[in-house]
């Protein structure tokens, strides 16, 4: 039996996780420096898992603030000679394109983010792909899943990290704040908290039959 569709499953959107790592909060005025993409899948059981990941690094567009706290965090030297950044325009359109390619193949009309405070990622996304005049984001411009809010529905805890454990898996202080190892971390969190509820939602197609 093939592995079902997504579409089949959050209403004809395809769940992406994303992170983001910037020099600061604000959209508009702070650099865009790594983003990562997981996309997730139907294994041939029915249950939700994580597929192919996605990472690009990006140059600071021109003019864009860098603040120091922000960088200290992240470990990230924007202008390391040694980092294999692309513009903008050119990291953005890779990661489009994979979302776009996986959007088609799971059947779906388009692409739902899904983060850990998403609001956060979507913004520097949306922001990122307007300075650009990215005229085919792939990403609902507003709707999100929230792992933080879902987390703390299932198993109590908003913070990534202890979700992260509460949820059965381990987590490196080391490895955080690489936009690849937090996405990669959100998205078992999300596929598991989908699968725990796999029963709640198969109950409620019993019920009221599919949306």
């Amino acid at each position: 039996m093939p592995a079902p569709l997504l579409s089949t499953r959050f209403r004809g959107f395809l769940p992406v996780v994303i992170d983001v790592e910037t020099g600061g909060f604000n959209p508009a005025t702070d650099a865009l420096l790594e983003v990562a993409a997981v996309l997730l899948r139907f294994n041939e059981g029915g249950q939700l898992e994580p597929g192919e990941s996605h990472r690009v690094l990006i140059k600071p567009f021109e003019g864009a603030n860098l603040e120091p706290a922000s960088l200290q965090i992240t470990g990230i030297d924007p202008f390391n000679p040694l980092r294999p950044a692309l513009d903008e325009g050119e990291a953005l359109g890779r990661v489009f394109n994979e979302i776009r390619r996986e959007v088609k193949a799971q059947g779906c009309k388009r692409a739902v983010l899904v983060g850990h405070n998403a609001f956060f990622d979507l913004q520097f996304l949306n922001a990122a792909a307007q300075r650009c005049e990215i005229k085919r984001n792939p990403f609902h411009p507003f709707s999100s899943f929230d792992t933080a809010t879902l987390a703390g529905v299932a198993f109590g805890q908003t913070v990534l990290s202890r979700a992260v454990e509460a949820a059965g898996s381990s987590w490196d202080d080391d490895s955080a704040h690489s936009a690849l190892y937090d996405a990669e971390k959100t998205a078992f969190l999300f596929c598991e908290i989908v699968n725990r509820f796999r029963t709640i939602y198969e109950d409620s197609l019993a019920v009221a039959g599919p949306a």
